[in-house]
């Protein structure tokens, strides 16, 4: 589901208490003439688009590779909040991280783009399942698959006392 917001709407609350954006994954994205509808902005599909590669190359970048040769992820939600425009040529910072651990086979990402104003662009809440590659079955998602995108709470990241 897509739905928009109107402009200076307050962007969603960071999820993630400072201390915890490690896991948070980050990338830029520049728009091209090809991106651009008919009001000269950014087209709503690419937005979508971008959503996807931006969590595909979190995937490649954090899972190991036997875990990518053996799942695939597919979107089974979106929810888009269009915040603001970006023209031909401007870049915005695109931000996704996984707030929760796994329900089953599925798990929400968020994603924020931001402009080179500090401006937020467009933000987004996308549902996410894990499906076996080789069979197209969908799975659990496991405690090892998630932990790559997960924060560690503060207790665990404390050095231990000697």
């Amino acid at each position: 589901m897509t739905r928009t917001v109107k402009h200076g709407t307050a962007p969603l609350p960071d999820p993630l208490p400072r201390g915890e954006r490690e896991k948070r994954f980050t990338r830029a994205f520049t728009a091209m003439p090809a991106d651009i509808d008919a009001l000269g902005h950014v087209n709503n599909a690419v937005w979508v688009r971008w959503i996807q590669e931006l969590a595909v190359a979190h995937w490649a970048a954090v899972a190991p590779a036997e875990q990518q040769a053996a799942y695939v992820w597919v979107v089974t939600r979106h929810e888009v909040d269009y915040r603001g425009n970006v023209a031909v040529g401007e870049t915005v910072s695109g931000e996704t991280w996984v707030p929760e651990p796994p329900k089953g086979a599925r798990f929400d990402r968020h994603v924020r783009f931001t402009g080179s104003d500090g401006r937020v662009k467009v933000e987004a809440v996308t549902t996410w399942a894990l499906l076996d590659r080789a069979t197209g079955r969908l799975l659990r998602v496991r405690p090892e698959i998630a932990a790559p995108f997960l924060s560690m709470p503060t207790e665990q990241r404390r050095a231990p006392v000697a």
